[in-house]
């Protein structure tokens, strides 16, 4: 396909979506012109948002960085100078191996995230250096490792109702997600549904694209939503709606989740959520009464303190009700445990000599860089942007300006991360690599090969970390696979029923294929619990010192449980800052045709907060608390409950304006799977003088 100047080429959608969508490249004198969806592929059928019909202004961008750069000015400045591949990796290689012989390999630590969502990109040859070198470890917990946790106390298995199936669904409950912007293909299910007389209730804190859609929308206080379920678990058992057989059969702890949730009367869920008693009582009757019943659970309810007991919580609902019986009902957290692979034999952590070595939460980078001992003296930061995305961005920064702090970040642009790297290196885009990719929400898995050559002198994460790997003197047998081979061997886990029949050769004729469903008619049956059954009560969450019901934690910053934050407080506004429509975290910050059609940064501000503020719809506002600023225009609407304000997507930095939302946010983590608290976040807001 490189070697081809004209034609349409098949590929695969790279960005960290659940759609994974199969695309169609058009190529004219061996350049990228149109990027279309693929009509052939089952399940997103030749639907592709903007984000990627646009990639062409990404791949192309006149800003791409093309070749190894040096740090020539202060760091932060983005002042570079051209080197060679062979003098950047010297460089690499020089400072790694003096760090090791002064002050170990720990010293060392990799940051990433999938801002390519191809596993050779992100899980693979990387890995294998990573581990070889003896590195401080990475633990990523900054998109879904609280509410997945969450989901396998209940679960166990990580994966739930196919997208498929929930066509079938009478009542549709998405709660905490914005699929038009985030999963659009949820969205056209949903759609079809709905022509059948299916009902669409969406639970949020704003009324965002989906919550405009629904038949019904319940707003909430934010960090609030266990205690709805909790409501809704109440009346249920209340008014005898429960499937008891089923409970009888396929769950523990019913009888004990059935006294707890005495206590969580309408009422008194009502004072915390804002949920009229009447809502909760309809919506359980309603939940109660209609089969089947599919719950999409989205990621901003585990941005919380609480977002994994959220998570757990929500999951327990159709378990009361008997829905994972029923076809279309049930819930999704993620599918992503149908196509795992084999992540021994892509990672390779037998090559590490150290397997005890630290571990260090992304959440947390910025304080670990300013604070841990013995300290992170060098950073390889690839597939992330963390000046932009991790929390608390002002520490962040703080510990990317450090002197003695060796960065080198591998991407296809001066980020701000980047701008305070002492070495880039150029990145491939996905359209220039091979890689594989499945789906944390359908069942398919596709092959990408190249479209065209690399941009440049840019290299892939594969080419790059064999040519480190080739330089420290690492001679083992992982560091000499190809691509290829790699995939191969990710493929081959017989471990997981559902990876049958797929192979690279199939791959490589059809360009995706369906994993194998089969064994999902046994779904109940394979869960992996301790117990092997659906746990309302959890033995292993009480080991690990959580409560072991469902149970509904106030959030540590700006909410005690019976009311929101008040005039009196010192930041007396929840701050939410959800994806926007046109960016994917900070990609695409920088290119031109996704900010025309985003536009700018807003903060929506409830009537009531503005007027108490003298603030007008489009006057240019300050946030902050006690981490940092934020500026941005006010949209003056009522589309959240008052005390509750929001500002979408992750901007980068321009025109001398603090745009960052993470300078916001705090680096706590949540109740489990060391996630990230973005939304649990407090506030004041003013009038820019």
């Amino acid at each position: 396909m490189v070697q081809e100047e004209n034609g349409v080429f098949p590929a695969v959608c790279p960005l960290d979506c659940p759609d994974t969508c199969g695309l169609l490249l058009h190529k004219e004198n061996g350049r990228i012109v149109k990027v279309a969806g693929n009509p052939d592929h089952p399940i997103t059928q030749g639907a592709i948002c903007n984000k990627v019909r646009n990639m062409t202004e990404r791949i192309y961008h006149p800003e791409r960085v093309l070749y190894p750069l040096r740090r020539v000015g202060a760091k932060g400045e983005g002042k570079f100078e051209r080197i060679t591949w062979d003098e950047a990796i010297a460089e690499i290689t020089e400072r790694y191996q003096g760090l090791i012989k002064e002050y170990g390999s720990e010293s060392i630590l990799p940051y990433s995230f999938y801002g390519n969502m191809g596993m050779l990109s992100v899980d693979g040859m990387d890995r294998r250096f990573f581990h070889r070198l003896g590195s401080s470890q990475l633990q990523q917990g900054i998109c879904n490792s609280a509410g997945n946790t969450g989901w396998k106390y209940t679960m166990g298995f990580g994966g739930g109702t196919s997208p498929e199936e929930t066509v079938q669904a009478k009542l549709i409950i998405v709660w905490g997600g914005n699929l038009v912007s985030t999963n659009m293909h949820q969205i056209a299910l949903i759609e079809k549904a709905r022509k059948q007389g299916s009902k669409l209730v969406v639970i949020d804190v704003h009324r965002n694209r989906t919550g405009q859609r629904a038949d019904w929308f319940i707003p909430v206080y934010p960090g609030t939503d266990s205690a709805l379920a909790l409501g809704l678990m109440h009346v249920l058992f209340e008014q005898q709606l429960v499937n008891e057989e089923f409970l009888q059969q396929y769950t523990i702890g019913h009888e004990q989740l059935r006294e707890h949730v005495r206590q969580y009367t309408p009422e008194r869920v009502s004072v915390i959520t804002g949920v009229p008693t009447e809502d909760i009582v309809k919506l359980a009757l309603m939940y109660g009464q209609t089969s089947p019943a599919y719950i999409h659970i989205g990621n901003g309810l585990q941005h919380h303190d609480n977002g994994g007991m959220t998570v757990r919580t929500i999951t327990c609902l159709p378990a009361l009700i008997g829905q994972w019986l029923v076809p279309g009902g049930g819930a999704y957290k993620s599918n992503g445990a149908y196509g795992k692979v084999n992540d021994d034999a892509l990672e390779c952590p037998d090559l590490r000599p150290n397997p005890d070595a630290r571990t260090v939460s992304m959440n947390q980078i910025g304080e670990a860089l300013l604070t841990l001992t013995p300290k992170i003296r060098a950073l390889f930061v690839y597939c992330s942007n963390p000046a932009v995305v991790a929390p608390d961005t002002v520490k962040v920064e703080q510990g990317l300006s450090r002197e003695d702090l060796f960065t080198v970040v591998h991407d296809l642009f001066l980020t701000d991360t980047a701008r305070y790297a002492d070495i880039v290196l150029p990145a491939t885009s996905s359209f220039e690599n091979t890689d594989l990719y499945n789906s944390y929400w359908h069942h398919y898995v596709q092959l990408q090969e190249p479209v065209i050559p690399a941009q440049g002198e840019s290299k892939s994460n594969v080419e790059t970390f064999k040519l480190l790997a080739e330089a420290m003197g690492f001679e083992e047998d992982a560091f000499k696979d190809r691509e290829e081979d790699m995939i191969r061997q990710a493929l081959n886990f017989t471990a997981n029923p559902y990876l049958e029949g797929i192979t690279l050769e199939g791959l490589k004729q059809q360009r995706f294929m369906k994993l194998n469903m089969e064994p999902k008619r046994q779904f109940l049956q394979r869960l992996t619990t301790p117990s092997g059954k659906i746990e309302l009560y959890s033995a292993r969450m009480e080991e690990a010192g959580l409560p072991p019901l469902p149970t509904y934690t106030p959030l540590q910053e700006g909410y005690d449980g019976e009311r929101r934050p008040g005039t009196g407080d010192v930041y007396p506004l929840m701050f939410i800052s959800p994806p926007n429509h046109n960016f994917l975290n900070s990609s695409f910050g920088n290119a031109g045709k996704h900010i025309e059609l985003e536009k700018q940064p807003l903060l929506q501000i409830h009537p009531q907060d503005a007027e108490l503020r003298g603030i007008a719809d489009g006057d240019e506002v300050i946030v902050w608390n006690d981490r940092g600023r934020y500026q941005v225009k006010a949209s003056v609407t009522d589309k959240m409950l008052p005390g509750t304000v929001v500002s979408q997507g992750l901007w980068w930095d321009q025109d001398g304006k603090s745009r960052r939302a993470n300078a916001l946010t705090s680096d706590r983590l949540a109740d489990m799977g060391g996630g990230a608290v973005f939304f649990s976040t407090v506030v004041e807001v003013q009038r820019q003088p």
